[in-house]
């Protein structure tokens, strides 16, 4: 077997430690550390903001970092910094900490899920990459399962301080994450005197200069991706940070319950990123971008106004139908916009902008929900801006001059 699927399958891993427990085990984690630290629900939807700007802010410089350290080096520090920061947040007496906890995890969670994403180019051709990037985001799939059947059962069967205990169990998983990832990552396949998976046989494209790259900002067709995203950034997160709180505080669920519904989500999203890239292939990138923005449309709204069992499971199934569909295909459309050579800084650029709708879907979703006493507004708010999305997506075009850039 070449090791460039050692690559894919510690990849699954990496993204299950820096995603599916670092953020996603949150979820599951926050309505009993609300409880247990007393906090407003401003204070429990800053909790995932300072989680987002860390992500964010190392987003930004990871790309640095690879280039100038290995990305085998930013991946093993950075997941040592996702487990330091769930035992930070485990011991926190109060508020501040725990917001400096979720700040370090979402600086840890860039530090590695951005490499781990990039190191694919290295070890697989063009025509290989879209499989090998589709298999490691099920990471966060794999996240959810494990994080909805574990974590309420730390929290049942240690009590008041079960979830300390539940941040304590993660951090002891994400070790060991990091310990795979240090002994299996490699940056090169020559490394292992290996040539990449489905190799071109034609040289490489030459980069692009720096005044080509310029013309990306400029670009309409690239703004109308950007603002497409920011959408999905700000809508998804509201879903996935409240969920389990909503259930738990207005709909009734037992946190088992929810739990085993957050795991089921993860189970049936684990195809969602190939189901969805088969249909852009097949009908275009606009067409799938709208649907998929539609559907997660009629999920939150059907969450946030329909309290009744069926509308809440309608909801889960359209989520795990969707769930990591869109960032597939935005690197792809990317690429089909502005072409081969410029898609790294289009693709780079749209993701600062995810990174801000990330940033202002739990900041905004905690004061609704501090004035209005329920988490629904903001469920229905975030439908909202998956309509927005749906539109923009419709509106884009490929950007002809660019693309033969």
């Amino acid at each position: 077997m070449h090791y460039g699927w050692v690559i894919v399958a510690t990849g699954v891993a990496v993204v299950f430690g820096c995603l599916g427990l670092a953020r996603f085990g949150f979820t599951m984690i926050l309505p009993a550390m609300k409880e247990g630290l007393s906090l407003t629900e401003v204070q429990a939807g800053d909790l995932a903001v300072g989680n987002m700007v860390g992500y964010l802010a190392l987003s930004l410089a990871c790309g640095l970092l690879a280039a100038r350290f290995g990305p085998r080096v930013v991946i093993g520090v950075s997941m040592l910094l996702v487990t330091a920061s769930m035992v930070l947040t485990g011991l926190a007496p109060g508020y501040g900490p725990a917001f400096v906890g979720r700040l370090l995890a979402g600086i840890g969670s860039g530090g590695a899920n951005v490499p781990i994403m990039a190191l694919v180019s290295a070890w697989f051709g063009s025509k290989k990459r879209g499989l090998a990037t589709g298999i490691i985001v099920s990471g966060s799939s794999v996240g959810l399962l494990v994080t909805g059947l574990l974590v309420p059962w730390v929290i049942e069967a240690h009590g008041a301080e079960g979830w300390r205990h539940a941040w304590f169990a993660l951090a002891a998983l994400s070790l060991l994450v990091t310990v795979l990832g240090w002994a299996l990552l490699r940056d090169r396949p020559e490394q292992k005197a290996l040539t990449p998976i489905g190799a071109e046989a034609t040289p490489p494209l030459p980069a692009a200069s720096a005044l080509q790259w310029s013309l990306v900002y400029r670009s309409p067709a690239v703004w109308q991706l950007a603002v497409a995203y920011v959408m999905f950034g700000f809508s998804y997160v509201i879903y996935a940070t409240f969920f389990a709180r909503h259930l738990i505080g207005e709909v009734g669920f037992s946190a088992g319950r929810a739990g085993s519904l957050w795991s089921a989500i993860g189970a049936l999203s684990l195809a969602s990123g190939f189901l969805w890239g088969a249909v852009s292939d097949r009908l275009g990138r606009k067409y799938a971008l709208a649907m998929v923005f539609l559907l997660q449309a009629a999920c939150f709204a059907a969450f946030g106004l329909w309290r009744g069992v069926p509308g809440i499971y309608l909801s889960a199934v359209l989520f795990a139908l969707t769930a990591w569909s869109i960032p597939a295909i935005m690197v792809v459309t990317a690429a089909d916009i502005v072409g081969p050579r410029l898609a790294p800084a289009a693709f780079g650029f749209i993701t600062v902008f995810f990174g801000l709708g990330q940033v202002a879907g739990p900041f905004t979703a905690g004061r609704i929900a501090e004035a209005c006493g329920s988490y629904g507004p903001a469920f229905t708010l975030a439908a909202a801006a998956a309509v927005a999305g749906s539109v923009f997506s419709l509106l884009l075009r490929r950007d002809a001059g660019l693309a033969a850039v």
